[in-house]
């Protein structure tokens, strides 16, 4: 009886082994993410750590893979990690190395978004209030006091993530990193300190020697080698500022936070899975669901005017760790549509043709493999097109997924939903052509 549990114990170790020997090579090209010598096109989450607890991480890990993730998305939070300066908490709900160990073991990637800035209507953005009153400081901006503390910071969590052979570089599940956060949206207010702040940004981010990408959100003049990524309700639109990056969308919002009083955030599945294909249609190969799981702001660290406990964010995975359905099936059955035309997506860029009035074809083809993407981006109207010598009907606001340029697998606006999910999209649509 011991023989036969020490063997089962060495077979369960080298299961676990085997679902966390990663990459060595993460680098990119024009296309995607390149992994070990392969493009890949990558569906991610975002779950935030200290917005669930340590109970729940493997459900919620094991639910976004059987919903077709690749990866999980994070952001670290600094004045949860260092509330006093040089006194640090990695501890229950804060061990986000327990938690990336953790995705690690369940076979998925990581985007380690270090910030340190982080918006994420997190108290004070997740500055630590003891940085505002150190002498002289001025916070993301050419300001020597700020840049001397987020160096200090940032470096202390890419220690830790090498420390613990982490990053992909090393074996582990990290293969992107994030520096700043949405800094676009605000420059302007910075004037000309703005630039040479975000140029020393990088070379500090590059500098650390990750063996990994680092991503710039919402940063259309990210220096070399950084990636600038997108985010948004849609970013099929986006073009990153160099011929020689990927197409990535860091933030796809699959609802909203809810404020005090406020009504409940809602986005319909057909509009989210829309969203999702037209980005993979016109060239993207990378989409991160900002919230896959939203879950709770405990304690005092909601931030912003009248911000609620809840951070539900009406993601696919509910505050509480319940699947939320419709959303989270329709996203699964797209996220496999969009897999069998992976082989097409990364060999090539698309071909996009006009086939009406607000009717869009994107084909991927080379050699003997096609894939297609039909798009009818009218917002009332269904439309029937001419597609290869066959007919398709695509409903108002939809996407069909073609893998081998003549049979559908899916298309965006078919769910299985009872009639009052139904209705509610319908009202909504109606509400965009008001």
């Amino acid at each position: 009886m011991r023989g036969r549990t020490e063997i089962l114990a060495l077979f369960a170790f080298c299961l676990v082994t085997a679902t966390t020997s990663f990459a060595s090579t993460i680098t990119y090209d024009s296309r995607a993410i390149v992994i070990d010598g392969k493009r890949r096109v990558l569906v991610s989450g975002s779950i935030h750590y200290p917005r669930s607890t340590p109970d729940m991480w493997p459900d919620l890990i094991k639910k976004s893979k059987d919903g077709g993730l690749d990866m999980i998305e994070t952001y670290v939070f600094w004045n949860l990690h260092e509330p006093v300066r040089n006194q640090y908490n990695f501890e229950g709900r804060n061990d986000f190395v327990k938690f990336v160990k953790l995705v690690a073991a369940a076979g998925l990637y990581v985007h380690l978004r270090i910030g340190p800035y982080v918006c994420a209507e997190w108290n004070y953005g997740g500055f630590p209030l003891w940085l505002h009153f150190i002498p002289g400081i001025k916070f993301r901006t050419d300001n020597e006091p700020f840049k001397a503390e987020m160096q200090r910071f940032t470096a202390k969590i890419v220690d830790m993530m090498k420390q613990e052979k982490l990053y992909a570089s090393q074996g582990g599940p990290i293969i992107l990193s994030q520096i700043e956060n949405e800094y676009g949206n605000i420059d302007s207010a910075y004037g000309a300190a703005a630039k040479p702040y975000i140029k020393w940004a990088a070379d500090m981010a590059v500098s650390l020697d990750t063996g990994v990408p680092w991503v710039m959100c919402q940063q259309s003049d990210a220096p070399d080698p950084i990636i600038n990524t997108c985010n948004g309700f849609y970013c099929d639109q986006f073009t990153p500022n160099s011929n020689k990056k990927p197409k990535m969308w860091t933030e796809n919002w699959s609802g909203w936070f809810l404020s005090f009083g406020g009504a409940v955030p809602y986005r319909p599945v057909q509009d989210l899975a829309f969203a999702v294909a037209r980005f993979y249609q016109r060239g993207g190969t990378f989409q991160n669901y900002y919230m896959y799981h939203g879950g709770t702001n405990f304690g005092r660290t909601t931030g912003g005017p009248f911000i609620a406990t809840s951070y539900d964010y009406d993601a696919p995975i509910d505050e509480y760790g319940l699947v939320r359905q419709p959303k989270w099936g329709h996203l699964r059955d797209v996220h496999k549509a969009i897999k069998l035309c992976e082989e097409a997506l990364i060999a090539t860029d698309p071909t996009i043709s006009s086939l009406g009035p607000n009717l869009e074809a994107a084909v991927y083809k080379t050699g003997s493999v096609c894939s297609a993407f039909l798009a009818n981006v009218d917002i009332k109207s269904d439309a029937t097109v001419k597609f290869n010598g066959s007919s398709y009907l695509l409903p108002a606001w939809s996407v069909s997924i073609l893998p081998d340029c003549k049979n559908v697998v899916l298309n965006t606006a078919k769910v299985c939903f009872i009639t009052t999910f139904a209705s509610h999209f319908k009202f909504w649509l109606a509400s965009l052509a008001a």
